[in-house]
């Protein structure tokens, strides 16, 4: 997915005008709240969870270097190959030599936010390689040629209607709206797919430092699918994903399951040792991992944003997020949305490249109430927004604008002669200002008159009055 990012604030009325993706987000995430509120209700621990969860993955961060090396060679030791990408680039160069190794022609793929961000199904069909999403929501938008609009429900925008057309367009099958049926027609398409796969594609949820197995949380199966039916397996890896131990997962995966679908817990949990043993009759017969770095190494090296590398991509931060109840995932202009999106985007793409997104949060801090991991996305925000600042790249004249008015607002007589001036200004023009680029996205409040000083002045006065 080609990052546009830098046309945020462009593009934006074209999301907010399109009511019908309006009301499927906002359905969807108030339905994924209600159902968090009442799992996570059952849980009289769940604030010292989340502070266990927050203290565990900063000793990880803290000290990612020497955690990864421990992982690579737990995992090496059962016979996984691990490489390390330092960039996108670098991890489809790895996949297309594995493919070449094995003479690969399919691969079924589960949701992986990780491939998203690599533009991995571009890269491979670039070179003739048949991609297949297996996750239904997946198989939804390869269906419609769109990118996920969210973190675990990447077809959340698209109503049940939406999904029968396009089932109906792109598989020839009679109009339905019974999603029953629907999932029927998508499981028997990609039975076949699995069965012939050449390649098995997974993300990770985490991996597992003390013996370098990889923990998989799905609600359908095919990721367990993937894992296990082709000849060769291959899992991308975020470097932030791991923990400590086995004994560790348990914290986790109630935290994750609870804040990502309200479940207590997902269907399926499914943990990746290595390839299957000579006297195993399923598995694969290669696992690789490519633990991708593709600027996240960047976020070690401020105190600040590396509490962003806490996160466990629950999406609850989405769900809660009024601005992302309004606008959708694909206003955001890349793979991550959201408070977490508008936090990491900056940095993995570069401030150039997504100024606008710190900016797109009304800082009411429910995304970081609601963050299993207490990771502190509204300070975060306000930290993007400063180096943004710094960097000089808001609005042309907007430093000096925010200079001038805090001049007029230190100084009572210029105050009160900017607010007699403007109330005059107001009446002339009917309440607009004409402001470049700043009227479009800007309505000036209100000056009434008498104003509160005027007010206090004239009551105060005769208040003392009587008194007398």
């Amino acid at each position: 997915m080609k990052p546009t990012t830098r046309h945020f604030k462009q593009e934006l009325p074209r999301h907010l005008h399109n009511l019908q993706m309006r009301r499927n987000i906002m359905k969807a995430t108030w339905h994924s709240l209600s159902k968090r509120a009442q799992v996570v209700s059952e849980v009289p621990e769940w604030e010292s969870l989340r502070e266990q969860a927050h203290q565990i993955k900063k000793q990880i961060i803290d000290d990612l270097e020497a955690n990864l090396k421990k992982f690579e060679e737990n995992a090496r030791s059962k016979g996984i190959e691990v490489l390390f990408a330092k960039d996108a680039r670098e991890a489809i160069r790895f996949t297309l030599e594995i493919v070449e190794r094995h003479g690969i022609n399919r691969i079924v793929k589960s949701k992986s936010m990780l491939t998203e961000e690599l533009n991995f199904n571009e890269a491979m069909e670039a070179h003739n390689l048949e991609v297949v999403e297996t996750d239904l929501g997946e198989f939804i938008i390869q269906l419609a040629k769109e990118p996920p609009s969210h973190l675990t429900g990447p077809a959340v925008h698209k109503s049940r209607q939406e999904i029968a057309q396009l089932f109906q367009e792109k598989l020839g099958i009679p109009y339905s709206e019974d999603p029953q049926h629907l999932t029927r027609v998508a499981r028997k398409l990609l039975r076949e797919k699995f069965l012939t796969a050449d390649m098995g594609v997974t993300g990770a949820n985490f991996g597992i430092i003390d013996n370098g197995s990889i923990a998989i949380v799905e609600n359908e199966g095919n990721a367990r699918l993937c894992a296990s039916l082709p000849p060769v397996h291959l899992a991308f890896i975020g470097m932030e994903r791991l923990i400590p131990g086995y004994s560790d997962l348990p914290l986790f995966l109630k935290l994750l399951a609870r804040s990502s679908t309200g479940q207590k817990m997902t269907t399926y949990v499914s943990t990746i040792d290595g390839p299957r043993s000579p006297n195993s009759l399923d598995g694969p017969e290669n696992v690789y991992y490519i633990i991708v770095d593709n600027r996240r190494s960047t976020f070690l090296e401020d105190e600040h944003l590396k509490q962003a590398l806490y996160c466990i991509r629950c999406g609850a931060c989405y769900n809660t997020c009024p601005v992302y109840q309004n606008i959708g995932g694909h206003a955001y202009g890349w793979v991550y949305q959201g408070p977490i999106g508008a936090v990491i985007t900056p940095q993995l793409l570069g401030l150039k490249e997504a100024p606008d997104l710190p900016f797109a949060s009304s800082l009411c801090g429910s995304c970081t109430d609601i963050c299993p991991v207490k990771i502190p996305l509204h300070h975060l925000l306000l930290y993007q927004r400063k180096r943004i600042v710094e960097a000089g790249l808001t609005q042309t004249g907007e430093p000096t604008a925010i200079q001038l008015i805090s001049r007029f607002l230190r100084s009572s007589s210029l105050y009160s002669w900017l607010n007699s001036t403007a109330y005059l200004f107001q009446k002339i023009t009917g309440g607009k200002l004409p402001l470049p680029g700043w009227s479009k996205i800007h309505t000036p409040p209100r000056i009434e008159k008498p104003t509160f000083k005027e007010w206090w002045q004239k009551h105060h006065t005769t208040t003392e009055s009587s008194n007398e």
